[in-house]
This record gives structure tokens, sequence and C-alpha cells, in this order.
């Protein structure tokens, strides 16, 4: 998901939704309940639901507990979160692509497809 901050309060949701869209989906990655990633994390499950959607900015301490209850480092936590590195990368993208000949953009996008498939597990 991309998104586009034009303030530092738009910025600070978009990076509170991020925080929360990892860890839901860390959360499922392992199999893990709200409810039982709050028994591991020791926070109430609501609140878990809560980050998860977004609607709570929580602490570094709260971020070290979720981290903790999910068995990974505060750095496999914050993988892939930067919201700046995926506007920039999809940029780059863009520019990439954009760069080649029209006639290529069929092609790339059939390759792209075939990788995002192969990756998903369809044929």
């Amino acid at each position: 998901m991309v998104h586009k901050a034009k303030s530092d309060q738009e910025a600070a949701e978009v990076f509170i939704k991020l925080v929360g869209e990892r860890i839901r989906e860390l959360r499922t990655a392992k199999g893990l309940s709200q409810e039982k990633l709050g028994e591991l994390a020791e926070l109430n499950s609501n609140y878990i639901g809560q980050i998860e959607r977004g609607e709570k900015s929580i602490s570094v301490y709260t971020l070290k507990k979720l981290a903790n209850g999910l068995s990974l480092s505060l750095e496999e936590l914050f993988a892939k979160i930067d919201p700046a590195n995926h506007t920039d990368t999809l940029e780059d993208i863009i520019s990439l692509i954009q760069e080649r000949p029209i006639e290529e953009h069929i092609k790339i996008l059939a390759l792209l497809r075939a990788g995002l498939d192969l990756k998903d597990g369809r044929k």
C-alpha cells in the first residue's frame, strides 16, 4: 500500500496505520489471534485490535511488548514499514518502466503478473 502525506499530522497517521497493518500481517502469519497475541504481549486484545486498525498511537515500550509477543526483534517488526521507502520504490519502478519503449509495457506487465502469480502460488 502506498501512502502520501501532506503534513506532519498526516505523516504520523500514515505511520500509525502502517505499524498496525504490519502487526496484523505478522500476527496472522504466525497463526495468532488477537487474544493470543494479547496474552503473549501482556496487552488487552481489544487494544491489539485498535493498534492494528491504526486507531492508537503506541509507546516504544508497547512496541517492544508486541515484538516480544510475536517473537521478533524491533528491527524485524519495523521491516517494510517506512512509508517513504514504499513511495520511493514505487516511483522508481514507474520511472524505470516509463523509460522503456511503449511496446515493452505489455511485456513488462505480463512478467510482473506472472511473477506475482508465482509468488502467490497460482499458475
